[in-house]
């Protein structure tokens, strides 16, 4: 089993992700409560990242924000639709194993992608602090 989850390094994602297009950006957005519901087990340490993997594609897709570039949404859109893979690498169905594959590529993309998301977050919380002091006025 080492040697299949061996596999997933910098390389692996850096490969799917030059595979994503727009339109699995769009199919991911549109599966959020999917894989939303797949964050259990070892996937369930990784809801926050998720989350905010989420709110970056979907500030992306409708073009908030693009101070980001391609290759980190694309990194995200690729683990994303990992986790919804249940063939992956290690297949979903072979309880605990099944998800530390998932788990593996969702951390790596995360760190991979960090800086841009510090940047992203930054921006975000950014925004937030200027519409709660709009609202409040």
């Amino acid at each position: 089993m080492k040697s299949k989850l061996d596999q997933i390094n910098e390389s692996f994602i850096r490969d799917g992700a030059s595979k994503i297009t727009d339109e699995d950006l769009s199919e991911v957005i549109a599966k959020e409560k999917e894989v939303k519901g797949k964050l259990t087990g070892a996937l369930e340490k990784f809801v926050g990242e998720v989350r905010l993997f989420f709110m970056l594609i979907k500030d992306y897709f409708s073009g908030d924000y693009r101070q980001i570039p391609w290759w980190c949404i694309s990194a995200i859109v690729f683990a994303l639709l990992y986790v919804l893979n249940p063939l992956d690498i290690i297949p979903d169905f072979i309880p605990i194993l099944g998800q530390i594959d998932d788990a593996a590529v969702v951390f790596l993309c995360w760190r991979m992608i960090g800086n841009d998301l510090q940047k992203y977050r930054r921006w975000k919380d950014g925004k937030a602090q200027i519409i709660e002091a709009t609202i409040e006025d």
